[in-house]
């Protein structure tokens, strides 16, 4: 399957060079030296490459080094980076989530090494470039806005959510573990973030039509209230961060099922869907494929309206209505389609509890600090090879060195998926095989209790029993 245009492997002459300007102006705010210049012997730009840097000099010069270049001579006391011009200056009508001002928060606050780590920690087994054109097609090629987009989802990352370091890090073991804590907060946190995978309401399996991952959202399993905001933002992040664990280029989206299937308005609850709207919007940019929102009922027409028009424009036109499962059929193989939504799949959600022990290779530091530092070596090897390829321009030698980048490029996703076990918490579908230990996707695995995995046991009734019971009332149709 090709690359579709804009995307890695498809880009026009144009827009590579918006890749490489982009990468210049996220490694400066990182405080990353060009190796050539730092020894004093600077590579020499072919005439393509000088004539393109003098162009965008005279057109961006004050505006980029006003908003975006640091005060090498002015440091705070905790080594954070000064912006020359307040970044706010840079707001528009597109800033809809308050960005500008979150990309001057962590300028002021955090060091430029501390946002590299936060960096390359996101990019996990992605392709480097392949993570920066997101936000680059989000921003409709503004390096600018790309960049205030970027650094604001590092922000939200590493200080808002914790993604990496907590729910990441944690994930399914660490809730079962705050589960049992005497702490009553703690204890609710982990109850309602099993609760929703117990329950299954969202999970993942198989691919649509174009290949993109399918998470089907069963929405009557949801009544606000049930579960705190935390664990309702906690339990979102954890099912899009594995989400993207699954894409393989050059698939980079998903395929959202909202199965409507007997939703009342006791079903209805406006603060998460406003946070999976921010998100997909503002923190996890040109990741959804489709959204089908699938039996929708005569009630739901009024709340699309409010819906919608909290929605970009770009981002409404993905949503599908179907009815039937000839409607599905139209983005999902009847053959890929599961019963439960009158397909022909036999696959039933059953969620399978953390297996003892399974996370005990996060504690051996050894192999884990031996992978990281081959990972740095890497990415410090990736950055100089960016450095040459942004000197390069467009010369005789790109070619060349645009595959020695790719190659490393792999051999950073290699080692991430070598790293994985020891950085990321096992999950539902590391038990049940759709995410293999060495990063191998199978999206049609069997169900727990079948076939490969006919020795893992689904949680036992008595553990479902204890999951927050989904009724309908008669007050809940008005």
């Amino acid at each position: 399957m090709p690359a579709p245009p804009g995307h890695l492997g498809n880009l026009t002459p144009e827009q590579e060079a918006k890749l490489r300007e982009f990468w210049a102006a996220t490694l400066r705010i990182f405080g990353v030296e060009d190796p050539q210049q730092a020894s004093g012997t600077e590579t020499p730009r072919t005439e393509d490459a000088a004539s393109e840097i003098d162009v965008k000099d005279k057109e961006k010069s004050k505006k980029r080094l006003g908003i975006f270049k640091r005060h090498k001579d002015k440091e705070s006391s905790n080594g954070s980076a000064t912006p020359t011009k307040d970044p706010s200056h840079h707001a528009d009508s597109d800033d809809k989530y308050g960005q500008v001002k979150e990309f001057q928060q962590i300028l002021a606050t955090q060091s430029p090494e501390s946002l590299r780590s936060t960096f390359w920690s996101m990019v996990k087994a992605d392709h480097p470039d392949a993570l920066l054109l997101r936000f680059l097609r989000a921003r409709k090629w503004d390096v600018d806005k790309a960049l205030v987009m970027l650094i604001s989802t590092m922000r939200w990352r590493s200080q808002e959510q914790h993604v990496d370091d907590d729910v990441v890090l944690r994930g399914e073991g660490g809730a079962l573990e705050d589960s049992k804590s005497s702490d009553p907060v703690i204890k609710r946190e982990g109850e309602d973030f099993l609760a929703q995978l117990r329950l299954g309401k969202s999970f993942l399996h198989g691919t649509d039509k174009e290949g993109r991952p399918l998470c089907f959202v069963r929405v009557r399993l949801h009544r606000g209230g049930d579960q705190t905001e935390r664990a309702l933002e906690r339990y979102t992040v954890y099912v899009i961060e594995t989400a993207r664990l699954a894409l393989r280029p050059p698939i980079e989206t998903a395929c959202i099922v909202f199965d409507m299937t007997n939703f009342t308005m006791a079903n209805m609850d406006y603060t998460p869907v406003k946070f999976m709207i921010k998100i997909f919007e503002a923190n996890y940019p040109e990741s959804l494929g489709a959204v089908l929102v699938h039996k929708a009922p005569w009630i739901f027409q009024g709340i699309w309206k409010i819906i919608r028009g909290w929605l970009d424009p770009v981002v409404a036109g993905k949503v599908h209505f179907t009815s039937g499962v000839e409607d599905l059929e139209k983005f999902i193989p009847r053959s890929q389609i599961i019963k439960e939504l009158d397909g022909e799949e036999d696959w039933e959600y059953k969620y399978v509890e953390p297996v003892p022990g399974e996370n005990d290779a996060m504690k051996e530091e050894g192999p884990r600090d031996a992978l990281q530092a081959e990972r740095d070596t890497q990415v410090r090897a990736y950055q100089n090879k960016t450095f040459e390829w942004i000197s390069k321009g467009t010369g005789p030698d790109v070619d060349q060195i645009k595959e020695q980048r790719h190659t490393l490029a792999k051999e950073l996703n290699e080692n991430y998926w070598k790293l994985d076990k020891y950085v990321r918490a096992r999950t539902y579908y590391d038990r049940t095989g759709m995410i293999g230990p060495d990063g191998k996707i199978n999206f049609y695995p069997p169900p727990p209790g079948k076939g490969e995995n006919a020795d893992l046991k689904p949680t036992s009734p008595e553990t479902l029993a204890d999951a927050p019971k989904v009724e309908t009332t008669a007050d809940d149709v008005d």
